[in-house]
């Protein structure tokens, strides 16, 4: 039996994210003026440069520098007491894996230079959703609630086995959301562990010829059946930089 099959695929719009990853948007706020309002009085003043110099360092508001995320750009806008918060089922590397991952992603880029091996591994088990601070740890308990049943699995790079089960798990988790009034999951998921990425949408490169040779330097990896698989004793949830772990029965 073949080992795990290799996917291409580009975020929807909001995955990392360029995620990984899958994000929701803050809802914007405007509001109107009334007829008899000044367009001056509408119009935000900016602080004299005066004043901003007396406070160093000080900022009217976060200010998002793609550069140092290598050209990923926030999904939702930053907002003060806003969490990012995702659902997942880590996946720890071994050595062999990295080797093959570092063959896979050398061969990769001769067809798409600018992909990057992603510094974790996991497998999504909600989308990127904006937590309130103080929801953040009734949403976890919600979470230990919902998944302390849930059995574990083993899963490749691509789920060829055990899609039932996280099936399960992203029921239970959507649950969750819903109970917090946020996005669910995609419906029919394919459940992957993200190996590279790059900014824009590079699947016209790697489609067809190149993957077929990547799931051939898969195929002919030693032991790459068994190197792919994991056991999944626990999901996590990341909220901002707080992580939670849940152990799986």
């Amino acid at each position: 039996m073949s080992a795990a099959p290799l996917v291409g695929y580009s975020s929807s719009g909001s995955e990392d994210e360029a995620e990984a990853e899958a994000g929701i948007r803050a809802r914007s706020e405007t509001g109107g003026r009334r007829c008899d309002q000044s367009p001056l009085l509408s119009q935000r003043l900016p602080v004299p440069d005066s004043v901003l110099h007396m406070f160093p360092g000080t900022k009217e508001g976060p200010e998002d520098d793609s550069a140092k995320y290598g050209g990923r750009v926030r999904t939702f806008p930053h907002e003060r007491g806003n969490w990012a918060t995702h659902v997942y089922v880590p996946y720890e590397a071994r050595e062999d894996f990295l080797d093959l991952l570092d063959m896979l992603l050398l061969h990769a880029q001769t067809y798409t230079p600018r992909l990057v091996r992603m510094e974790a591994f996991h497998l999504s088990l909600s989308q990127s959703v904006v937590l309130r601070h103080h929801w953040i740890l009734p949403f976890v308990q919600a979470l230990k609630d919902r998944v302390a049943s849930i059995q574990r699995t083993f899963v490749g790079l691509e789920v060829t086995s055990g899609h039932a089960q996280f099936l399960d798990l992203v029921s239970e988790v959507d649950k969750v959301m819903e109970e917090f009034d946020l996005t669910t999951f995609y419906q029919d998921p394919s459940f992957h562990i993200s190996l590279a990425w790059c900014v824009g949408d590079a699947r016209l490169q790697l489609e067809g010829q190149c993957l077929q040779e990547l799931q051939e330097i898969v195929d002919e990896f030693e032991d790459s059946e068994m190197l792919l698989r994991v056991h999944a004793e626990q999901i996590r949830c990341k909220s901002g930089n707080k992580f939670f772990s849940m152990p799986l029965k």
